[in-house]
């Protein structure tokens, strides 16, 4: 039969073929993304097996060789160990090869075995989904044969191209090479738009990077993460619990002294500190330099600007090098970047006390409201305020 069991205009077989791939990408980050890779959420497992049976069918993919992939990737990000990173092995490889990188990381049985712990191991696992994991895809074929007819492999290869061509692919790719960023975390991750909605969510990429642990995804008001609807409307049933998510900062309503109390929530929220940092103090004397700068020099100065806020150790020889001759010429800009370094440096000394730690926030609040550059001198008379919220007590 030429139209399958579902006799569907055009424009109907488009809905469904994008409803469909719009399903398996929700599995994606929901089942294996936020709730196996990083157990930032629990699902009952009647969802987790409807959700880990739909990508048996549409993908193929097992569901501990992802979770594997996945958490070796965050471990080894940017390095020659990340098994797809576009800042080693070039964008347009991860782009349209990611899927053949996935393949290749699959193979190596170390990264299984260190990485893929705490994934589902039942007796469907077992039998049916690992062994057989080629099995859904070729069943989905003929699902799809079925209800839709001669257009029915069509249908199947859009969605068997899905998850390659967006997950392996952009997200891997185009999410660790091109965006905007909130905050300067240590590797490229970027965001690609501020509506998750394609990928479900993941196109939030340098969120979840700076938040790996966190079940959402956006952080700004402005941002949208449908990822985190659904499992917001799955917690509101009882299908679904919510274990962790990013913490905002809080202030304190009066001024109080740099405690330990002080220490722990600059340290817990050093990302959305340091962005506030970058946009309250750099930002702003940034442009009160280019006021009063003409020439060359101001040309030199607007090409810095993103410079000035950029993870230190992601700047390129030749970007450290424009920096470098602009700060030398500019004692204001000078002043706040060497203060960002040195509040950075709190959370990298991994192996120093905490009387020790303490100390130095203390007096880099104090030297900062001696420094006569009054965006500094604000910001650190507000780092006092900021507190440690009840729920992380």
């Amino acid at each position: 039969m030429l139209t399958g069991l579902l006799d569907l205009p055009v424009w109907g077989l488009i809905v469904v073929t994008l409803a469909m791939t719009h399903l398996t990408i929700i599995a994606v980050t929901v089942f294996l993304h936020r709730c196996q890779a990083h157990r930032a959420l629990e699902l009952h497992p009647g969802v987790s097996h409807i959700l880990r049976f739909w990508l048996w069918l549409t993908t193929g993919m097992v569901t501990k060789v992802w979770v594997a992939i996945h958490r070796k990737h965050h471990a080894a990000c940017e390095t020659t160990e990340d098994p797809h990173s576009p800042q080693i092995l070039g964008i347009r490889k991860v782009l349209w090869q990611g899927a053949e990188l996935y393949q290749q990381a699959s193979q190596k049985g170390e990264i299984l075995e260190k990485y893929g712990r705490g994934t589902p191991e039942d007796w469907l696992e077992r039998q049916i989904y690992t062994p057989h994991h080629l099995l859904g895809i070729t069943i989905m074929l003929g699902i799809d044969i079925l209800l839709f007819g001669v257009i029915g492999p069509t249908i199947w290869a859009v969605q068997m191209m899905w998850i390659p061509l967006l997950a392996a692919g952009v997200i891997n790719g185009i999410g660790h090479w091109w965006g905007y960023r909130n905050y300067e975390c240590y590797d490229a991750s970027t965001n690609i738009v501020p509506w998750g909605i394609l990928i479900g969510g993941e196109e939030l990429h340098n969120n979840h990077h700076t938040f790996a642990g966190s079940a959402k995804l956006s952080s700004l008001w402005w941002e949208f993460d449908i990822g985190w609807l659904y499992i917001r409307l799955l917690e509101m049933v009882g299908l679904a619990k919510v274990k962790k998510v990013a913490q905002q900062p809080i202030l304190s309503q009066v001024q109080r002294p740099v405690d330990i109390s002080t220490l722990r929530a600059v340290v817990d929220h050093r990302f959305q500190i340091m962005a506030i940092y970058a946009k309250k103090v750099i930002i702003q004397v940034h442009k009160e330099e280019l006021r009063h700068t003409q020439g060359h020099s101001r040309k030199l100065l607007k090409k810095v600007g993103s410079l000035l806020i950029r993870e230190e150790s992601l700047l390129k020889p030749h970007d450290k090098h424009k920096l470098a001759t602009v700060l030398a010429e500019s004692q204001a800009l000078q002043t706040v970047y060497h203060y960002r370094l040195q509040l950075q440096s709190l959370w990298q000394q991994s192996t120093a006390s905490q009387e020790y730690l303490l100390q130095s926030l203390q007096e880099w609040c104090k030297q900062a409201e001696e420094t006569g550059v009054q965006a500094l001198q604000e910001f650190a008379i507000t780092l006092r305020r900021y507190q440690i919220s009840p729920n992380e007590v």
